[in-house]
């Protein structure tokens, strides 16, 4: 890898390209090459390799994040989404769907850069929302997952097979299915049994609307596959505010 990280952005908000482009023009390591309202421009114009490209999961003109996923990794990128959506299943499709990060809008430009470094460097990189530690306020315990037992979560809870996950994290599907005995038994002991595919969905589903900071009190034990927790003060810089990525 070059010592730049060469990025495209599929974004139709105005205001955030400029913003992007102030931001790539002050980094040391990622520039950017290319930005585009719609995956249709980007995948049209013949243009330089990029590393990565960032992509808007609410575009007006291509509203299906994950087909707009699809396509980009179909012509051979790959792809960050940037969400500020509340549903954590949608995030799960849009990895399932084979994007390599994922980033809500309330991330300050230090988690993107992180993001788009570790995924440059050939890795997976997303902001976990789906399993939360226990609440001092008397809420029900979450349990404590590990990075590569969240990851297995987040894809099977999306609709994947169990053959289908292991392949999309590069496991083999005795380790997936180790991973997901896991994931059942540490909910069934925080008392919140989880037996079925959809059992697991709707706990996803359930620890995302617990949490409406979209992970504030999330706690990832230590593992092998880099995902970028969100920080403690997730506020945003001058520059750009994520929490107005939706356009």
């Amino acid at each position: 890898m070059s010592h730049f990280i060469d990025i495209a952005a599929v974004e139709d908000n105005r205001m955030l390209v400029d913003s992007l482009w102030a931001w790539a023009s002050d980094s040391t390591d990622i520039r950017l090459k290319a930005v585009t309202s719609t995956v249709d421009e980007l995948l049209r114009a013949r243009r330089e390799p990029v590393d990565v490209v960032l992509l808007d999961a609410a575009l007006r003109a291509e509203p299906d994040p994950a087909g707009n996923v699809r396509r980009l990794i179909d012509a051979g990128h790959r792809v960050v989404v940037i969400d500020g959506s509340a549903e954590p299943i949608s995030a799960a499709r849009a990895l399932a769907t084979g994007a390599d990060g994922y980033l809500t809008r309330d991330h300050d430009l230090a988690a993107l850069a992180g993001t788009l470094r570790a995924i440059a460097a050939g890795g997976k990189a997303w902001s976990p929302g789906a399993t939360v530690a226990a609440e001092p306020d008397g809420h029900a315990l979450r349990p404590l997952l590990s990075e590569r037992e969240h990851a297995v979560l987040m894809a099977y809870a999306s609709g994947r097979t169990l053959d289908s996950t292991a392949r999309h994290l590069g496991i083999s599907v005795e380790t997936a299915r180790t991973y997901l005995k896991r994931v059942k038994a540490k909910y069934q002991q925080a008392g919140l049994p989880a037996y079925t595919k959809v059992d697991l969905a709707e706990r996803v589903r359930a620890d995302w609307q617990e949490e409406p900071e979209h992970g504030r009190s999330l706690t990832i034990a230590p593992g092998p596959l880099p995902i970028m927790n969100k920080l403690a003060q997730p506020t945003v810089t001058a520059l750009m505010s994520w929490a107005t990525f939706s356009g």
